[in-house]
Parts: C-alpha cells; sequence; structure tokens
C-alpha cells in the first residue's frame, strides 16, 4: 500500500533525502580532506624547492600585503623566497610560483594555474626559451617587461598578453621581496 501523497509526506520525504544526502557529503569530506590537503602540501613543496637553489631548511609561511593585493611566500634561509603572484592573463588568472634567491635575482618561476589559451598563451608553462629569460634574471641590470613596452623579456609568439601577464607576476613578487628585504626578508 504506497503511502498518501500530502503535503506532510512529501515534507518528511524531502527532509530525510536532505539529510541522508548531508551526511554522505560530510562523511566524504571528513574522509577527504587529509588527504587532499596533503596533496596541495606536497604541490607546494614541489613549487618550492623547483623555483628555489636546493635547500635543506624547511621553508617558513608567511603572507605580506603589497598596493591592496595580499601575496603568500615561503622563505627558505640560505636560498631566498618563494612568492605566489597572481595576474590576469587573456584566459584568467594566471598564478605562479617566483624563487628569488637572496641576492635578489630569480632563480626560477613555474606556473601554479593558468587559463590560458590551449597552444597560444598555455605555452608559458612549455616554452622553454619564455622560462629560461627568467632563471637569473636580475631585476637590478635589467628591465622585467616585455620588449614591446621597452622591456628585456621576448614574448611568446602571439601571446603577448599572457607575457604581459607572467611578466607583471614575476615584477610583482620582485616587488614583495624588495619589500620583505626592507623589513629583514620576511620578519612581518
Amino acid at each position: 500500500m504506497a503511502a498518501k501523497s500530502t503535503l506532510k509526506n512529501m515534507a518528511f520525504c524531502l527532509t530525510a533525502v536532505c539529510l541522508v544526502c548531508s551526511a554522505v557529503v560530510g562523511v566524504a569530506y571528513a574522509v577527504t580532506a587529509d588527504p587532499i590537503a596533503e596533496a596541495a602540501r606536497a604541490k607546494t613543496t614541489a613549487s618550492i624547492a623547483r623555483v628555489l637553489p636546493e635547500f635543506t631548511a624547511e621553508p617558513e609561511q608567511g603572507s605580506i600585503e603589497l598596493n591592496g593585493v595580499n601575496y603568500q611566500y615561503y622563505k627558505v634561509p640560505g636560498a631566498g623566497c618563494a612568492i605566489i603572484s597572481s595576474t590576469s592573463g587573456f584566459g584568467g588568472v594566471l598564478s605562479l610560483m617566483v624563487g628569488i634567491a637572496e641576492n635578489g635575482t630569480i632563480h626560477n618561476t613555474t606556473v601554479l594555474s593558468h587559463s590560458e589559451t590551449p597552444g597560444l598563451g598555455a605555452k608559458c608553462t612549455t616554452d622553454e626559451h619564455f622560462i629560461s629569460q627568467f632563471q637569473g634574471f636580475d631585476p637590478a641590470a635589467k628591465t622585467l617587461a616585455v620588449k614591446k613596452d621597452g622591456g628585456d623579456v621576448d614574448a611568446i609568439t602571439a601571446s603577448t598578453i599572457t607575457s604581459r601577464a607572467y611578466t607583471l607576476a614575476v615584477s610583482n613578487a620582485v616587488a614583495v621581496f624588495n619589500k620583505l628585504n626592507e623589513g629583514g626578508l620576511g620578519n612581518e
């Protein structure tokens, strides 16, 4: 015998379904929260190792505000500072980690996330000529801008907007590094 379709029965069934679904989502979150956090930490640690010279010390995380934007950084004694910097590219947000050695030169960069056009702007993750320009780049001796804008960086062919965004993100990271150095490399 089927239950009579009344407002009370429908509300009870809907409430029961919502409670069961909420419990399933809650359990799934509890089970996956730690592995997801560990994977994120591993990705961050790998990115830091990629952008800074070899180190053995544990990176110290911090954050600093510059021009109304909050930047995360990882200070590594004896190696330098890895700074997360994001800008708007052609397809959306372009997020980089920039490693700056203690002497102020850029050691390396890596893209953390992007939404650039495949085959064009997305080359910022694979174009070795473009990426290698930033390795050992000394912002005190060179201009950190694409050549079209009077700088020393060759743009990716047909991707000037992405190249400008990438270069701006690196430039912002250098500004953060300089501000950190004013306060003793991260004593905020």
